[in-house]
């Protein structure tokens, strides 16, 4: 998933920033961002905060939504993306209204005209890779307006679900998760964003999924497969330095995962969890007239 924003907690990226990352990452944002930008729901006008914005393509596709009154203001701590990213924005009409900016996901780059001014904060696959998510998800509060809204999609690795399921391949994606649990990260956080957004003040208003999965014979199935594939192979090295997986099985597992991409029969199950909540007015109080939170605490 995308490298995010620096922070103290430090990010801890997994996948570095190579090119056949990058051209990882750009096929993901192909697959991902019509339906992450169909759950977001703009109406046009918006003024958006987006947080980890790596390559840009997302912050295009809202930029595009929000229309010419809208703006999206893009963060991003890799400078390497961040040249990438502006290379792209010179040759699209939308790309005038992204103000491109390195930084920090904790304390943003914001103008103080700017601060609690935005319509919506955004981030994702950022949280997973982070040890203490919670106080970028703070940070995203603050930047929103009262009524603003703060919107996050992130992974839990636990539901991911291949069938047939190829042999070795649950070995495979356990040592995967602990290799992301020993730099501190959380493979799990989808399944706390309810719980972040509460914790960080605002007023949680729904949760989701955004299916991410498909099976042979459909048109996606192939980029699906070969992103599956590209999370995994190149770090299997430091899965096997680490002693979470012998050389050998993990060998057979990428096998035994290629042939399985090529079955006629084969599936996958995976969705992004997706949750919104609404930063309350200094009463305590969203739009709608609810009480929301003020509550601030510690990881569980």
């Amino acid at each position: 998933m995308p490298p995010r924003s620096l922070s103290r907690p430090e990010s801890r990226y997994l996948h570095g920033t190579t090119p056949s990352e990058q051209r990882r990452l750009a096929a993901l944002n192909n697959l991902m961002n019509s339906r992450s930008l169909a759950a977001l729901s703009l109406r046009g006008g918006e003024r958006i905060l987006e947080l980890g914005s790596g390559l840009g393509q997302f912050a295009h596709a809202m930029a595009r939504a929000a229309g010419p009154r809208g703006r999206v203001v893009a963060v991003e701590r890799s400078p390497a993306q961040l040249a990438v990213a502006r290379v792209l924005a010179a040759r699209t009409r939308e790309g005038t209204r992204i103000d491109w900016r390195q930084g920090d996901a904790i304390h943003p780059p914001i103008r103080p005209a700017e601060r609690g001014r935005f319509d919506v904060a955004h981030a994702r696959f950022l949280l997973e890779h982070l040890p203490e998510p919670l106080h970028v998800v703070r940070a995203m509060v603050r930047a929103v307006r009262p009524g603003g809204r703060v919107v996050l999609e992130d992974d839990d690795h636990d539901v991911l679900r291949l069938h047939p399921e190829p042999a070795g391949f649950d070995r495979l994606w356990r040592a995967y998760i602990a290799l992301f649990e020993n730099l501190g990260n959380d493979p799990y956080v989808g399944r706390r964003l309810v719980w972040l957004l509460r914790r960080a003040g605002a007023s949680p208003r729904g949760c989701t999924w955004i299916f991410f999965g498909s099976c042979a014979g459909a048109p996606d199935f192939p980029a699906l497969a070969r992103n599956l594939i590209g999370v995994i192979r190149p770090v299997v090295p430091a899965m096997v330095k680490t002693n979470l997986i012998g050389s050998a099985p993990a060998s057979a597992a990428l096998r035994a995962l290629r042939a399985w991409a090529r079955r006629p029969d084969a599936a996958i199950w995976y969705s992004i969890c997706w949750a919104e909540g609404i930063r309350p007015d200094r009463s305590g109080r969203t739009r709608n007239g609810r009480r929301g939170s003020t509550r601030t605490g510690r990881r569980d």
